[in-house]
């Protein structure tokens, strides 16, 4: 009966429930141009009870009572909510927002409307940023940007990127992009005693990642421009009470897979049947898999605490974090500690801002030997690990029977080059500037701005290996110590005038100014041996200065019609007083076409704009800052002139071009951006043509003619077109579940189209890509009409099973004799294409994402198949290990030059997947989020090596990226 009467008061509750209910219907429409809008969603806040508008902007809704609130939402509108009260109908206007669509773009020397932007400008928040252990800048938009390939360099903890925009412009001068934090232009070289130069920079500390690609965008950075330019732009402190954030990671890493090696019983049984009695006797019964000796699971730690907020007038951010980093391959760490501090105060009254941004880093480090990487693949896996005594460390070595001394020509004990060798640096980095911003009394329209800034680094390191080791012992032991001081000093002015012109809807947007960067190191290396002994001590001193002037002028007309003009003017101590300036000018349109009547009413095309821009960049930065000086060389210590019964090193003249100058690329680009209002759904396509010439080129000097067989000159051009394909789409937006999209690909074709001064067409290049295996020897070529570091190869012949037969190649030339004529100019490590995929899923409090990378038709050779892929019957006392690729061939030389070890290095690889929970407010004090993240999930490839994504197209030994997981943890009070 009680359960009858449950039914019954259920049952009677839900009719009331249900006949409570009414039905509520409207229109949305755009507040820009009225037009319905579709796609809307339509909720009842505090409940799952929601729609979609329809195609005529219409939607209908059951809701629960009078009291209800609707929200109304779409992607780019300011979001309304509206009370039912005694209401059926309800329409509704939705209002741009200003936030998304109005959106500030970072660009030189000051920032600019999104939407007014005429170059080729991407920008990523941190918002978008790769999420997981992230521990240099770059890495935070790997993958995420068209046109802009970012390779790490290894997997070494806290290592570098490189980062190539549009292909490189450049045969020996830097490829890599000027990068300006927070307005003070960074320097592209090194620091010694530090892997990566950025990865003093924390990414933590970082809110925006904006890349200038084209020159109509770069050409306000004249002669430093050609290769791109990022700026970066580091979080500030907001208006209102103090917070507080502290997050904390995790991280475990691994080695992802090793080289494909023999084992010990694969490897005796191999020398059993072909090697001679000599080799047989020098196998041991010990099974060592000497790869997992030098590989460990690594574990890294990172904090970071910031606090901001506003004192006064004074928005403020401080910031602290500590990391904690170990490589896979043992004893390499990295120990960085770094604060920042941003200071935004404004005075009278508001027309005078000042940004102070102060950034310190201090980095431990111990580098690991990274030849151990291609010891422990050729090491013999029957020898052991230890030899039992304290001699030569307590390692085992291979020793010569006649003398008992390391033998010098073999491998030596990957796991003892590793543990025996204490190989630390210490690097303090201080990037810091102070911009004033001044808003005239008199004349608001005119702003000066005043940008005083810094890069200071000191770093000092050691390389300590002990007398009595294998690695040193001809040497007697290491006891070098080096260190590098820098110091880099900005300062740039500008005067800026904006002025609206109402009577003919026009604005002008005009500035101009002066900048003077100054770049001042000193090293010093001494290299000696335990007892003392000085190999080699040395000091000096450079300096380089640049100086410019530069101006650009925006105009726009009816809110439609931009122009964009720059001119920049650089002097370069680098060069002589008569090559010594640069002109660097770009001119860029844009129209948008989506404001024009006939777009202005579309219902399906929110924004349109074409885009054309033209422009010329410069190049200086290469090896040296004195290349129009003559220079001279101290000789090595077996070079010395003998004066009595002592030896003196000699200098030695090196060859130099006194008339060497700016090295300049010319672009043109054409883009359009576009966006759909119904689909939720915007992206741009640019294409792209660099032509650069007077190219900063080591060629070689004819025999003879010269002190030298090279020479840095300017000689030859290079070509890049392309083009790039970017979108962004948000196919799913609801009240609880949101998905975000975002594609990009991008085609590059690179061509040189002259390499010599006086055009030659026999000329037949300039070799380079040096490799493992024989003396000098490269396998790669700059040849006219190819594309830069084309392969150089052999064409190799098989026999009717596919096998390659040794030594045979085809004869290119068909004159019956096979030689150096008939190497052949065959793929490239460039791609023909590379794309990025990256997706964002939230779901009420949780939230997951991927990032995903890959790259088609590039090539690898294989360095390590083609030295360690070959069985020698000829005794050395000692063995060597092979691949397993030696099997397969069967070669029992080596084969440099063989296409053989050429491989498609085409990849799709996953490089980060997250996952974490919102879990909101405790105790309405702390705000936490748990994350859980894989960076290097995994990699579909055909590549038969660690990795087919090695910058250069030559693998050999590398460092091995690993495999990440972390846990995390953010805090906000």
């Amino acid at each position: 009966m009680r359960a009858l009467g449950l039914v019954a008061f259920m049952f009677f509750a839900w009719s009331n429930a249900a006949f409570a209910q009414k039905t509520v219907t409207g229109k949305v429409t755009d507040g820009q141009d009225k037009s319905e809008m579709i796609g809307v969603t339509v909720s009842v806040k505090g409940t799952n009870i929601g729609t979609q508008t329809d195609i005529s902007g219409m939607y209908k809704l059951n809701v629960p009572n009078d009291e209800s609130v609707l929200v109304f939402s779409f992607v780019g509108k300011i979001a309304q909510e509206v009370v039912i009260g005694n209401k059926t109908t309800i329409n509704v206007t939705l209002a741009d927002d200003a936030s998304v669509l109005g959106e500030v773009v970072v660009i030189g020397y000051g920032s600019q409307k999104k939407r007014d932007l005429t170059g080729s400008v991407v920008s990523v928040s941190s918002e978008d940023f790769v999420k997981g252990q992230i521990t240099s800048p770059e890495q935070l938009v790997s993958g995420k940007i068209a046109g802009v390939q970012i390779t790490s360099n290894s997997g070494a903890p806290g290592s570098g990127s490189t980062i190539r925009i549009r292909g490189g412009s450049s045969l020996n001068a830097n490829n890599d992009p000027l990068i300006v934090l927070d307005g003070m232009p960074l320097d592209n070289s090194g620091i010694s005693g530090a892997s990566n130069p950025l990865a003093m920079i924390n990414p933590n500390d970082i809110e925006t990642f904006t890349v200038l690609k084209d020159a109509s965008a770069t050409a306000i950075y004249g002669s430093r421009a050609s290769n791109g330019v990022i700026l970066i732009t580091t979080k500030k402190g907001a208006k209102g009470k103090p917070q507080i954030n502290f997050s904390t990671q995790f991280s475990s890493a691994s080695p992802v897979k090793y080289v494909d090696v023999l084992s010990a019983s694969e490897f005796a049984a191999l020398v059993t049947e072909k090697g001679n009695t000599t080799m047989k006797s020098y196998l041991d019964t010990a099974d060592t898999d000497w790869q997992k000796q030098i590989y460990r699971n690594a574990l890294t730690t990172d904090n970071n605490l910031s606090i901001s907020g506003t004192k006064g007038n004074l928005p403020y951010r401080i910031s602290v974090g500590y990391l904690n980093q170990n490589g896979i391959l043992k004893t390499s760490n990295m120990d960085r500690t770094s604060a920042s501090i941003g200071l935004s105060p404004t005075f009278l009254d508001k027309h005078l801002k000042v940004d102070v941004n102060l950034k310190g880093s201090k980095s431990n480090n111990r580098f690991a030997n990274t030849g151990a990487i291609g010891a422990a693949v050729s090491f013999d896996p029957t020898q052991p690990i230890y030899s039992g005594s304290e001699t030569l460390g307590g390692y085992y070595e291979w020793l010569d029977p006649s003398t008992g001394k390391p033998n010098t020509l073999a491998t030596l004990n990957p796991l003892g080059q590793l543990m025996l060798r204490d190989d630390r640096s210490d690097v303090l980095r201080s990037i810091g500037n102070v911009v004033f911003d001044y808003k005239f009394h008199f004349l608001p329209e005119l702003r000066a701005n005043l940008n005083l800034g810094y890069d200071i680094s000191r770093s000092n390191g050691s390389v300590a290996i002990p007398a009595n080791v294998g690695m040193s012992f001809a040497r007697g032991g290491t006891n070098n110590v080096y260190d590098q001081n820098k110091t880099n000093k900005t300062l740039e002015f500008y005067l800026n005038y904006v002025k609206e012109l109402p009577g003919i809807r026009s604005k002008i947007d005009v500035m101009g100014g002066y900048s003077y960067q100054d770049f001042l190191k000193d090293n010093s290396n001494l290299e000696k041996n335990i007892a003392g002994d000085v190999f080699l001590d040395y000091f000096y001193k450079t300096q380089n200065t640049l100086v410019s002037f530069f101006g650009r002028a925006n105009y726009s007309l009816l809110d439609k019609y931009l122009l964009t003009v720059t001119l920049r003017k650089d002097g370069s101590s680098r060069f002589s007083p008569e090559n010594r300036w640069g002109l660097f000018p770009s001119a860029a349109f844009a129209w948008k076409i989506s404001d024009e009547g006939f777009l202005k009413n579309s219902n399906t095309i929110s924004d349109l704009k074409l885009r054309l821009g033209y422009g010329v960049t410069g190049q200086q930065d290469v090896l040296g800052d004195y290349p129009y000086l003559p220079k001279y060389t101290i000789s090595q210590s077996t070079a010395g002139y003998q004066f009595g019964s002592k030896f003196y090193n000699t200098l030695r003249p090196e060859g130099y071009d006194a008339n060497i100058k700016w090295e300049e690329t010319t672009t043109l680009n054409a883009g359009i951006d576009w966006a759909l209002k119904t689909a939720r759904i915007s992206g741009s396509v640019d294409y792209y043509y660099r032509k650069t010439k007077d190219l900063l080129s080591v060629i070689p000097v004819p025999a003879g003619s010269n002190l030298t067989n090279q020479i840095l000159t300017n000689v030859g051009n290079i070509e890049n077109k392309g083009i790039e394909f970017n979108i962004n789409t948000t196919p799913i937006h609801t009240k609880d579940f949101n998905w975000d999209l975002a594609f990009n690909i991008t085609r590059n074709i690179n061509t040189i189209t002259n390499l010599t001064k006086v055009p030659n067409p026999t000329f037949p290049g300039i070799l380079v890509g040096g490799i493992s295996g024989g003396v000098g020897n490269t396998v790669q070529i700059h040849t006219v009409g190819y594309p830069t570091n084309s392969f150089f190869l052999y064409q190799q012949v098989y026999d009717e099973n596919g096998k390659p037969l040794e030594g045979v190649y085809v004869d290119k030339n068909q004159d019956g004799v096979v030689n150096t004529s008939d190497l052949a100019r065959y793929k490239s490590p460039q791609p023909d294409f590379y794309f990025g995929i990256s997706s964002q899923f939230t779901y009420k409090k949780w939230f997951a994402g991927f990032v995903t990378r890959g790259s088609i038709g590039g090539y690898m050779y294989n360095n390590l198949n083609s030295t360690a892929g070959t069985f020698r019957t000829s005794s050395n006392a000692y063995l060597n290990n092979v691949v397993r690729n030696a099997t397969v061939t069967g070669f029992e030389n080596s084969q440099y030059f063989s296409d053989y070890y050429l491989e498609n290095a085409s990849f799709f690889r996953a490089d980060n997947i997250n996952l974490g929970y919102r879990i909101g407010r405790i105790k309405n004090k702390i705000d936490a989020t748990v994350s859980a993240n894989v960076q290097n999930a995994f990699v579909i490839t055909k590549y038969s090596g660690l990795d087919p994504e090695v910058q250069g197209g030559i693998d050999n030994n590398i460092y091995p990226r690993p495999r990440t997981f972390t846990l995390g943890l953010n805090l906000g009070f």
